[in-house]
C-alpha cells in the first residue's frame, strides 16, 4: 500500500472480486441478499468479520498476478520506509491516509505543550523542596513531606486523573474542570475574534487535570533524588571546610553544595525527557488527548507502521537532543569538566 500505483493496482484487484480497501484492512460490502436474511446485528458482525479478513485469505479470491503485484507492493513498502528515514520519508499511514510525517507533526506540538510545562514544573516544585528536605532532615518539615513523596510513588499518573475528573468534573460532586480535550471547541474562534484572555483561561483549565497526572510520578522521584544527592554533598570535606571558614550556611548550600548536588539531575534529563515527551497513552486516553503517546499507542493496535517507525524515530532523537543537553548542563556546574 506505499505509492499510489501499487495501490490503485491493488484496489482495481480487489474490486474486480467485490472486496474494497479501507485504509490498511480489507473490506467486502454486504449483498442485499445477506442483509435482507438476518437481522441487522448478525449483518454488523459479519460486515466486522468481513473486515478483520487476513491478506492470506484474500489469496482465494485474487489471481495469482494481482497478489504478485500487491506482494511486491509490500515488500517494497517496507524498503522505502527504512531507506527514506534519513530523508523524513517514514511512508503513508494506514489509518489516517496521510503521510506519517504529517501526523506526527500534528501531534507532537500537544507533547511539546505538556513536556516543557512538566519538566519545567517538576524543576520548579521538585528542586526546591529536595533541598528543604535535605535542611531539615530528619524533622517536621521532612517527616511531612514524605507523606506526598510516598503517594506520589504508590499512585500512577492516569489513577490520580480518574480521581480528579471523578472529584471535580461532571458535576458528580463538582464540576471545576473539564472532563477531557486539549481545548474547548470554540478556542479557535475565540482567537480569531481576539480574546486572547479566554483563550488562555480555556488551555489553563484543560492543562490541570492531565499535567497533574504528569507530575505525580516525576515529582516523587526527582525529590528524592535532589534530597539523597544534597546529604551526600552535606558530609563531603569542602562542605565542612567551608563551614570552618565561618562561610554563612546559605552560601554553603546554595553556591557550594548545591551545583554538584544537580549533577546526578542534569546527567537523567535526556531520560526525562524521553519519557515525558513522548507522553503517556493511559494518561491521555483518560483525559481525551490526541499526543504523541496516544498516537503511538493506536499505531501499534492497528499495525500502522509507518506510524510506529516515525514515533520510535521521534522518541530517539528527543533522547539524544536530551542527552547532549545534559552534557553542557553538566560541564556549566561543574569545574572539572569543560569542553574543548
Amino acid at each position: 500500500s506505499q505509492g499510489p500505483s501499487v495501490r490503485d493496482r491493488l484496489k482495481a484487484a480487489l474490486k474486480s472480486q467485490g472486496w474494497v480497501l479501507n485504509g490498511s484492512q480489507f473490506m467486502r460490502p454486504l449483498s442485499n441478499v445477506e442483509i435482507n436474511s438476518v437481522n441487522s446485528f448478525t449483518a454488523l458482525s459479519a460486515l466486522y468479520v468481513e473486515q478483520e479478513q487476513s491478506f492470506q485469505d484474500l489469496e482465494g479470491l485474487l489471481s495469482t498476478r494481482n497478489m504478485e503485484v500487491s506482494r511486491r507492493g509490500s515488500y517494497f513498502r517496507v524498503k522505502i520506509a527504512f531507506s527514506g528515514i534519513l530523508q523524513g520519508d517514514f511512508g503513508r499511514s494506514f489509518t489516517y491516509n496521510e503521510d506519517a510525517l504529517e501526523v506526527i507533526t500534528q501531534k507532537f506540538p500537544i507533547s511539546i505543550y505538556f513536556g516543557l510545562i512538566g519538566y519545567l514544573a517538576t524543576w520548579l516544585i521538585c528542586i526546591p523542596l529536595g533541598i528543604g528536605k535535605a535542611v531539615h532532615h530528619r524533622g517536621l518539615f521532612d517527616t511531612s513531606t514524605s507523606l506526598l513523596v510516598f503517594l506520589g510513588y504508590a499512585t500512577p499518573g492516569f489513577v490520580a486523573c480518574l480521581l480528579l475528573l471523578v472529584l471535580l468534573g461532571g458535576g458528580s460532586y463538582w464540576n471545576l474542570v473539564p472532563l477531557g480535550g486539549f481545548r474547548s471547541e470554540g478556542w479557535e474562534t475565540w482567537w480569531q475574534q481576539g480574546q486572547y484572555w479566554t483563550c488562555i483561561k480555556d488551555q489553563i483549565h484543560h492543562t490541570l487535570v492531565p499535567m497533574f497526572g504528569y507530575l505525580v510520578g516525576s515529582f516523587a522521584s526527582m525529590t528524592v533524588l535532589m534530597k539523597n544527592s544534597l546529604l551526600e554533598n552535606f558530609g563531603a570535606d569542602y562542605v565542612r571546610t567551608a563551614f570552618a571558614k565561618g562561610l554563612p550556611e546559605r552560601r554553603v548550600i546554595y553556591v557550594h553544595a548545591l551545583r554538584n548536588s544537580l549533577i546526578p539531575i542534569t546527567s537523567g534529563i535526556g531520560h526525562f525527557l524521553g519519557i515525558i515527551f513522548a507522553g503517556s497513552f493511559l494518561i491521555e486516553k483518560v483525559c481525551n488527548i490526541p499526543g504523541m503517546g496516544l498516537l503511538g499507542y493506536e499505531s501499534v493496535i492497528r499495525r500502522d507502521y509507518p506510524i510506529i517507525l516515525a514515533t520510535v524515530v521521534f522518541g530517539v532523537l528527543i533522547r539524544l537532543t536530551g542527552n547532549i543537553l545534559s552534557d553542557f548542563i553538566w560541564a556549566a556546574i561543574d569545574p572539572r569538566i569543560r569542553f574543548k
